[in-house]
């Protein structure tokens, strides 16, 4: 990946742009309408948001007045969003994407998640069989062109087996993946199977900027905590998604495309301990 708007290629041939725009505790309003079109404006394609983030109408205006000011078209962007846990099973899932399509004022996205997996303690009554009901009107909303590609998001290899299965499989999955949590087994089982990965909180929620080892890579290469967490997650081929409504480190995180890790400081980045977890595990995850 050499420049912000390049690809990676899913499956069905749709290409994600390899960076983008986190929207999550971004506050709803003017402070999300500003960051999202200072991040259009920064070169920015690829615009990540959810039903959850609660600020969904914001982000969507933030597109309007981001293309205007930019010059670009609609089918320039891609723009995510999730279907949250409150709204699993077939017809919930329907409707929470043509809500989420009112709010963000779009005629379709280029990429819809499950949020989270159902699971054994959330789902008693059958997490898998609801993970599918939910993945069947996902496949739906794919084939009536409502969305341009189907994911998910924190699924880990067994919560992803059934729905590999299934006429569509998953193209994406968006895990947290940063410095100090690689989560192998997963990256690993989506490499093998073509599923597209995503990096959520790739700077480890802050916790890098304290971190020994990622603030001497930062001082060796001249560049931010962000920069080094950014582009060591390009180069294991994940979609890092930085987020900030600060529009000087909006601007400052797109610079990561003038320098390489090399494959020994890859290494010792890989080998460090647990850092930055958010703590939050797919087999126990149970908001709503």
């Amino acid at each position: 990946m050499k420049k912000l708007t390049d690809r990676y290629e899913l499956r069905n041939g749709t290409g994600i742009p390899c960076v983008g725009f986190g929207t999550w505790q971004t506050p709803d309003g003017e402070t999300a309408v500003q960051a999202v079109k200072t991040a259009i404006e920064s070169g920015y394609r690829h615009i990540d948001g959810a039903a959850v983030y609660r600020n969904e109408i914001s982000v969507g205006e933030g597109i309007r007045v981001g293309m205007e000011a930019a010059g670009i078209k609609r089918e320039e962007l891609f723009v995510t969003s999730k279907v949250w846990n409150t709204d699993r099973g077939y017809e919930k899932t329907l409707k929470a994407c043509e809500r989420s399509l009112t709010d963000f004022g779009l005629d379709y996205f280029d990429l819809y998640l499950i949020h989270w997996p159902a699971n054994e303690v959330n789902c008693k009554e059958g997490w898998d069989a609801m993970n599918l009901e939910s993945w069947r009107a996902m496949m739906e909303l794919y084939k009536a062109g409502k969305v341009k590609a189907i994911g998910v998001s924190n699924f880990l290899p067994h919560q992803l087996k059934s729905l590999m299965k299934a006429e569509v499989p998953p193209m994406v999955d968006q895990i947290e993946f940063h410095p100090g949590w690689m989560q192998k087994e997963a990256v690993a089982y989506c490499k093998e199977n073509e599923i597209q990965l995503e990096a959520w909180s790739p700077i480890g929620s802050g916790a890098m900027f304290s971190n020994p080892t990622i603030l001497a890579m930062a001082e060796k290469y001249n560049k931010t905590v962000a920069h080094i967490c950014i582009r060591w997650c390009l180069q294991h081929g994940f979609a890092p998604l930085p987020k900030s409504v600060t529009p000087s480190r909006i601007v400052d995180n797109t610079k990561v495309f003038d320098f390489e890790i090399s494959t020994e400081d890859m290494a010792v980045i890989d080998a460090m301990e647990v850092c930055g977890y958010s703590g939050n595990n797919p087999d126990t995850f149970n908001v709503f």
